[in-house]
């Protein structure tokens, strides 16, 4: 899943940031002796309006880290946009003379919607500036001239501060926990120190009640078991729940940032329990937690000895030619480029493999008994892949790009292209920073002010089960992916001893992206059928990167989108016209062209493996998902 390729530089200068930024707040919130929103300076207005827009010009530089400025380079202003919004806040700044505008002003923001806010005068002077003033630095960062990196730069930056200054993250400030202290005598202090202790302890602020999550026990419980291990993972098979199976085996691959069991969270959203109970004879890879022991682990040794050996694995186990394969982000990207490896050499030894013909979504619901498809002598090893949310072409790529340039790439592999560990605590505290107010200071305000613990929630506990990643993998992906695009170039990487080209990957593929996705943009992941060679299926989900992919058919929840002409224009918004709106979740459509792929129905195995070769090691999940980073 959550792949943020600058999480450890990022990480880094972020929490320098911070601690700057909270020790000026504080030393602020004690000299306006708790009347104002502490972190914004002069620019609440306490002393007329046109001394704080001087003031909030300040306030917009000390909002800037480094990354505003990244060539040294000061940053300059549209003029009469900055004026517009100077008279516009003079105006605004006027009517919070009246009560009812402050309140009007407070009921829109969650934060300070409770009654709590408006019945203290002090609280709601406070959080009316501060949503005036942070509307106004919005607006400024919107001012910015430059080019479209800085001006995003600019803008995130802005953001950061603005989040980390709300009123509501003070305690002096923050009415609603302010009055739960009185109504609790205290105990919610007591319990909010408690649990900040507690988060410091296990290194993370706490977003579920992690003690009432075990992997293995209430996540990750589709029965199965490890029938194969290296170094690098452990591949797990599923127990088949249906009396018939598909001929051809399902291979996932999930991304080797975070653990599989996205895949596999509860009975009912389990993508793995789903596809078993479809009657597909189901494989994931469990990658391993890596250690100083794979601190040296490269790109290449991802690829040969991961995602390959797992393909030629249960090639061997189900003795048959062709599987079928999925990839989940990152391992998407990682399956795309085994998959070239594995046509360069198939190549070389068969010729080009034949392209499938493209079905519609009519087609796509008969069963595979009523299909007929010309087999080769020696088949191509895998029928069909799977991308979800996935980046094969990174011109796009969203907020990451913010932190994405040739001097950060280059210190990377300074640090680590030779070796070394980029720690998953790391990554993920930064991509939490991609949503500041929902991932980071919404848990600091109900865990820490209020003492309250976080309900439970599957998702947020995989989330908080963070893992390493070995430095020159991380090097490598950085410079030839991310910042130079070399996948969607022909030829221009060579990867396990071979020249990669995935336009002559003529697989069928089922690509899928999500409509809210800020770690890959629908319109990335839809970039893929402009670079790979073979038939191709697009459909778009609501939701995020993860919640549009965890979307069973049994909740009908959300939307997806899809269009039949067998058309792929060269940009998603030119596809989404041609696009139809069906309720519910994207599984179904998927299952229905996944079938078409997998071959007769056959009796399921009884017994896990194959013989003394792949006999079972342990019950799933495994050893490999139980380590911690």
């Amino acid at each position: 899943m959550n792949f943020d390729p600058s999480w450890g530089q990022a990480g880094q200068s972020i929490q320098q940031f911070w601690q700057e930024q909270w020790g000026k707040s504080l030393q602020t919130l004690q000299q306006l002796q708790a009347s104002a929103p502490a972190g914004l300076g002069s620019m609440p207005g306490l002393g007329g309006a046109p001394q704080s827009w001087g003031g909030m010009m300040e306030a917009l530089k000390s909002a800037m880290p480094q990354m505003a400025g990244a060539a040294g380079q000061s940053v300059q202003f549209d003029a009469p946009k900055l004026q517009g919004l100077q008279q516009e806040y003079v105006k605004a700044f006027q009517s919070l003379s009246d009560a009812q505008t402050i309140q009007a002003m407070l009921a829109k923001d969650k934060r300070f919607s409770k009654p709590e806010w408006s019945a203290n005068p002090v609280a709601a002077m406070a959080a009316a500036n501060y949503l005036l003033g942070s509307r106004m630095l919005t607006g400024m960062a919107e001012a910015v001239q430059g080019d479209d990196k800085t001006r995003s730069r600019v803008r995130f930056a802005v953001e950061q501060w603005v989040a980390a200054m709300a009123p509501s993250n003070f305690l002096a400030l923050n009415a609603d926990a302010l009055n739960k202290i009185v109504e609790t005598k205290g105990e919610s202090l007591a319990q909010g120190i408690s649990n900040l202790l507690a988060d410091m302890r296990q290194g993370h602020v706490s977003m579920t009640d992690e003690s009432l999550f075990t992997v293995g026990k209430n996540v990750a419980t589709t029965e199965g078991a490890v029938v194969f291990e290296n170094e690098l993972f452990q591949l797990i098979e599923y127990k088949p729940l249906t009396a018939k199976v598909y001929e051809k085996p399902f291979l996932m691959v999930p991304p080797c940032i975070n653990k599989f069991y996205i895949l596999d969270l509860q009975p009912d959203n389990s993508v793995i329990r789903y596809a078993v109970s479809e009657g597909h004879h189901t494989f994931v890879v469990s990658w391993r937690n890596p250690d100083e022991s794979l601190s040296g682990a490269t790109w290449d040794d991802y690829i040969e000895n991961g995602v390959l050996k797992a393909v030629s694995t249960v090639q061997d186990i189900c003795a048959v030619p062709q599987i079928n394969v999925l990839g989940f982000c990152v391992g998407g990207t990682m399956l795309t480029t085994a998959m070239a490896v594995l046509t360069a050499r198939y190549t070389r030894e068969h010729g080009q493999p034949a392209a499938k013909p493209t079905r519609s979504r009519s087609a796509a619901g008969k069963t595979a008994s009523k299909t007929t498809v010309k087999t080769e002598a020696t088949p191509f090893p895998v029928a069909s892949m799977t991308l979800l949310t996935t980046l094969l072409d990174f011109s796009d790529t969203g907020i990451l790009d913010i932190f994405i340039d040739e001097n950060m790439v280059r210190l990377r592999e300074m640090q680590m292209g030779k070796g070394g560990l980029m720690k998953g605590q790391d990554m993920a505290s930064t991509f939490s920073f991609l949503r500041p107010n929902d991932l980071v200071w919404n848990y600091v305000v109900g865990n820490y002010l209020k003492g309250e613990t976080p309900p439970p929630f599957d998702l947020l506990y995989w989330n908080s089960d963070s893992t390493n990643l070995p430095g020159p993998f991380y090097a490598w992906y950085l410079r030839n992916l991310y910042l130079e695009n070399n996948l969607t170039k022909s030829g221009a990487l060579t990867v396990c001893g071979e020249t990669v080209d995935i336009s002559a990957v003529k697989l069928p593929v089922y690509v899928y992206g999500s409509r809210e996705d800020h770690i890959v943009p629908v319109s990335a992941a839809y970039a893929s059928t402009q670079v790979l060679g073979g038939d191709l299926r697009f459909v778009m989900g609501a939701s995020g990167h993860i919640a549009g992919v965890i979307n069973p058919p049994a909740k009908n929840k959300r939307s997806h989108w899809l269009r039949e002409d067998g058309e792929f224009p060269a940009t998603f918004g030119d596809w989404t016209e041609g696009a139809t709106e069906y309720p519910g979740s994207w599984w179904s459509d998927w299952s229905a062209w996944l079938g078409i792929h997998a071959g007769k129905q056959v009796a399921a195995p009884k017994t896990y493996g194959r013989a003394k070769a792949y006999a079972a090691i342990e019950d799933a999940p495994g050893r490999y998902v139980l380590a911690k980073v």
